[in-house]
């Protein structure tokens, strides 16, 4: 920590004491950059939502693997951008899409359970194939 000096005022040392207390920039990440990444995201909160509902009917498991699945979505797309190899993101992605059926087939499931009503399965399913079709043709153009 610097000595203060006469010469400083009060008004210097609070300003210079504020900025010592300044939050640091967060880093930018390449993949914040990515329409898929973004959808990715909004599907996670949109099934973490479900698995909220889920799990308050003491559907533990079934809530588990619902998060553990729509995270890897966007955990893929987030991992495979950082890869050197256009090969290896391209793996990410398939992994990715792998996951987004994984999720359709959990909602088919648990509609036939009854635990979700139709219109959310269809939205949910529409908005998975989209994602799918993004990620596929996202791949195709690396």
């Amino acid at each position: 920590m610097r000595d203060c000096t006469k010469d400083e005022t009060e008004d210097e040392r609070t300003v210079r004491k504020d900025s010592s207390r300044a939050r640091p920039r967060r880093p930018h990440w390449r993949f914040e950059d990515l329409e898929i990444w973004n959808k990715a995201v909004d599907l996670a909160v949109k099934f973490h939502r479900i698995a909220e509902r889920l799990d308050s009917r003491r559907l533990y498991r079934y809530a588990e693997q619902l998060r553990a699945a729509d995270l890897s979505i966007s955990n893929n797309i987030a991992e495979g951008s950082g890869s050197v190899h256009k090969q290896e993101f391209i793996q990410f992605l398939n992994i990715t899409r792998r996951s987004l059926f994984e999720d359709a087939s959990m909602l088919l499931v648990f509609e036939r359970l009854g635990l979700l009503e139709s219109a959310e399965v269809d939205e949910l399913l529409l908005d998975c194939d989209e994602e799918s079709r993004k990620i596929t043709n996202f791949s195709r153009k690396l």
